[in-house]
């Protein structure tokens, strides 16, 4: 789980249960995408909530979630400057 901290000490992630991020203080949880099946049983990611495209479809829902992941972690998350 990747998780960047602002220097104002705000933390963005892509939602996990990897750890309880209620001990990082107040939670402002907010859906980033839809994940479902199209009537031909395809699956689409919708990533309109974050301002991002359609992605798919795909024959299996994991692998339309990993590609919902690696969309949200290369441009919804902020750059990671770190080494």
């Amino acid at each position: 789980m990747k998780l960047l901290i602002s220097p104002q000490g705000t933390v963005h992630c892509v939602y996990s249960e990897a750890i309880d991020l209620a001990t990082l203080g107040r939670l402002a949880i907010s859906r980033g995408s839809y994940v479902e099946p199209n009537t031909d049983g395809q699956w689409l990611v919708d990533l309109s909530p974050v301002q991002g495209p359609q992605l798919g479809p795909f024959a299996q829902r994991s692998a339309a979630l990993e590609s919902e992941m690696d969309w949200l972690e290369q441009h919804w998350l902020p750059p990671d400057t770190g080494p």
